[in-house]
């Protein structure tokens, strides 16, 4: 029988890393930059590993595939043919990563058998100067990239946005982007780990090695127009799930909880990820969450309650799930 599942951590160290994902799942400090923590994946070779109950020791994918629509829902299950279709993660930079690009399903099936990667940021934490890359300022040809990423001046035509806690934005395939120092975001994409580096500054890896650039697989995914803002407005208020992102690769909302509340999403027919950023939190009937970390409440049980662990004290949640009416 299924039930809200748990994970072990799944971090890992990357040279533009910092420190606080440590810190905010109260881990103990280690010596290495952890740049990513993969809360809620089935991406093979890097699949969340079930930490409670009597699965405890199964990994993503192989429930995905053993128990179809109970856990995904049967209009998901039916659609993606039992590969569990999103990527939930946690990203600190220390530094500023790689300007890249993703292809679209159908560029990345044709190129790599797999789906495409559309994803979204919420912003959990900012430094006073952070902010990010998301499209270009300006149209560009397909000339002018090429000579700017030849002469290290294409961060010259990206579109530059300042940011703070609870920002959030879409970032649809082909679309120029990339994190940089001092932001701490929750990133929710397609299950997807292909990415196309356009321009790294020259850095070395943790390998000792150049990082591998993707300058000309890029070229035929970007969007080289400009557009005005991917940034999400949505409310903030409490006791309320607040839709701040649907289309039909996810429906994200935030989830800020004072008091026990019910959610019975069974109508939507699909498995609900639960991130936590603030506080902590019962799930059902007894899994506990806390911050930094992440729960999955399979389809066979999206009527569930989830309870503040103290009355008064504030949860703050990412509710996210899929909405089989945007599909089409």
């Amino acid at each position: 029988m299924l039930y809200p599942l748990l994970f072990e951590a799944n971090l890992f160290p990357i040279i533009w890393g910092g420190n606080r994902l440590i810190s905010l799942k109260g881990m103990p400090p280690i010596d290495v930059p952890i740049g990513e923590s993969w809360e809620i994946s089935a991406v093979k070779g890097k699949e969340s590993v079930v930490a409670n109950g009597p699965l405890k020791g199964k990994n993503l994918r192989d429930l995905s595939w053993e128990y179809g629509s109970e856990l995904l829902g049967r209009t998901i299950d039916e659609r993606y043919g039992s590969e569990f279709p999103i990527l939930v993660k946690f990203i600190d930079t220390r530094n500023d990563l790689s300007i890249q690009v993703h292809p679209d399903d159908s560029m990345a099936m044709r190129r790599h058998g797999c789906m495409g990667k559309t994803e979204m940021w919420y912003v959990v934490d900012a430094l006073p100067d952070a902010y990010l890359y998301a499209g270009f300022s300006r149209d560009i040809t397909k000339e002018e990239y090429r000579r700017m990423v030849e002469d290290d001046s294409i961060c010259d035509v990206l579109a530059k946005h300042k940011i703070s806690k609870g920002d959030a934005f879409y970032v649809p395939a082909g679309l120029v982007h990339a994190l940089c120092r001092g932001t701490f975001v929750v990133e929710i994409q397609q299950s997807s780990d292909i990415t196309y580096r356009i321009y790294d500054y020259k850095r070395i890896g943790m390998d000792g090695k150049p990082r591998e650039l993707h300058t000309s697989l890029a070229e035929d995914v970007l969007d080289f127009s400009s557009h005005k803002d991917y940034s999400l407005d949505y409310s903030a208020t409490e006791n309320t799930s607040n839709v701040i992102c649907n289309n039909r690769f996810f429906r994200i909302g935030l989830l800020p909880l004072t008091m026990p509340m019910r959610r019975d999403l069974r109508h939507y027919d699909s498995f609900i990820v639960y991130v936590c950023i603030q506080g902590e939190c019962i799930i059902g009937e007894s899994t506990y969450l806390q911050q930094g970390f992440s729960c999955l409440v399979p389809a066979v049980c999206a009527d569930i309650f989830i309870s503040p662990v103290q009355d008064g004290t504030k949860v703050e949640l990412l509710e996210i799930y899929l909405d089989s009416e945007e599909f089409d």
